[in-house]
């Protein structure tokens, strides 16, 4: 008893110290998107070149994603996190100190790739240390770290941007990492690292070869593009939207922004808890009614004839985000094996960091062509909300585990 006890004391801290480390890095990028608006001016950037600069970070993360599931699966989860970490940290100092439009599109490029391991490695590092039926749980808190990020990130961000200026903002949050790093490699050791064996897992590798074959590795990304371009279009263009079309200073801005991101954090741990407990199989229905109420609720932000409207239709979008979310990144737990985890949500994520990528830019074009106008931006999410719900539509949500990637059951098809 006494053992179990200091086992979920360990698990509870490694949770907590990722938890930190996915806000840390929603931090970093929500710093961006809070300071581009000042960069824009320093830099003297269009809109369309500033959605090159947002989309400069997701280049490098989407890249990243399938490398940093093998490294994980390969070397583990301490080793690629710490290096992660030390990494994006060294691009956020150097973030602060470009001199250029060029050398900022670079350092943002290398910024994501640093940070595009982590992703996948924090989510293996939940399957070797939890046992499987606390996984889905365990992930699903960590992944509502991003909403958090979200609240918290505004009003750290927006208050160091108006006193210090945005170099000193990156630099400061890069020194921060260095902590972060040395954190998580003191409490990720073998020693609390040991998980409980489950009958249904197994030692035996799998190539990684097996998780693309695997149908609902292909929807959940599809899913994830959809998800990933709402959100991020959302996050890159709302500063600015809120400045330039409604009027806010960026004090007010900044707040503002804080409360669509807890709504999506909230979503993000209900959502979770449901497909646990009473919608469990039933995921995908749970998705595809979300994200019906996000397309509406979009819909309804850009008609919105008041800046609370706007605020408030923003914050239903972010809070039925979080189910999807939760389905998004919950299923893999129960459907694959510990030892291919990592692939998984890397090819998932790349997916999801694909439409990141193509979000901020795609949408900075398209409000340049035109004429500051966001309403053809704003119905390019929709569109890709939409592709969402036809990939969760074909989603077989039903609880199946697979001893490995190598096997694969009578419910699981090989494309």
């Amino acid at each position: 008893m006494e053992t179990k006890q200091i086992n979920n004391k360990k698990r509870h801290m490694i949770l907590a110290l990722l938890f930190l480390g996915w806000c840390l890095s929603y931090l970093d990028r929500m710093a961006m998107n809070v300071g581009i608006v000042e960069i824009a001016k320093d830099f003297n950037l269009s809109p369309a070149v500033m959605g090159i600069v947002l989309s400069s970070f997701f280049a490098g993360y989407a890249l990243m994603q399938l490398p940093g599931g093998w490294l994980a699966d390969k070397f583990g989860s301490r080793k690629v996190i710490a290096i992660a970490i030390l990494f994006w940290s060294l691009f956020t100092v150097l973030t602060g100190m470009a001199w250029s439009l060029m050398s900022m599109i670079i350092i943002r490029f290398m910024f994501g790739l640093g940070e595009g391991g982590y992703p996948a490695a924090s989510s293996k590092a939940i399957a070797d240390v939890f046992p499987k039926e606390e996984r889905t749980s365990a992930q699903t808190i960590m992944m509502s770290s991003n909403s958090l990020g979200g609240v918290i990130a505004p009003l750290i961000a927006t208050p160091l941007l108006v006193w210090v200026g945005w170099q000193n903002l990156f630099i400061s949050i890069g020194l921060a990492g260095v902590l972060v790093a040395a954190l998580l490699w003191y409490y990720l050791n073998p020693t609390n690292m040991q998980v409980e064996r489950v009958d249904e897992e197994t030692d035996q590798k799998a190539s990684f070869k097996d998780v693309l074959k695997m149908r609902t590795s292909w929807q959940l990304a599809i899913m994830w593009f959809g998800v990933s371009t709402v959100v991020w279009g959302l996050i890159s263009w709302m500063p600015p939207y809120l400045v330039n079309v409604r009027g806010l200073d960026l004090m007010s801005m900044g707040m503002l922004t804080s409360i669509p991101a807890l709504a999506g954090a909230l979503g993000v741990v209900i959502g979770g808890q449901l497909i646990k407990s009473v919608l469990s199989g039933k995921e995908k229905y749970l998705a595809i009614v979300s994200l019906i109420i996000m397309i509406v609720s979009l819909y309804l932000l850009f008609n919105a004839p008041s800046v609370s409207l706007v605020i408030t239709y923003q914050a239903i979008c972010m809070f039925f985000h979080g189910p999807v979310v939760a389905t998004i990144f919950g299923l893999p737990h129960k459907i694959f094996s510990k030892n291919v985890i990592g692939s998984t949500f890397g090819m998932i994520n790349l997916g999801g960091m694909i439409g990141a990528f193509l979000a901020p830019m795609v949408m900075g074009y398209l409000i340049e062509v035109f004429n500051g106008s966001y309403v053809s931006a704003f119905m390019y999410i929709i569109v890709c909300a939409v592709l969402s719900i036809f990939a969760a539509a074909s989603l077989n949500s039903t609880n199946n585990p697979l001893g490995n990637a190598q096997v694969v059951t009578r419910n699981e098809e090989i494309i």
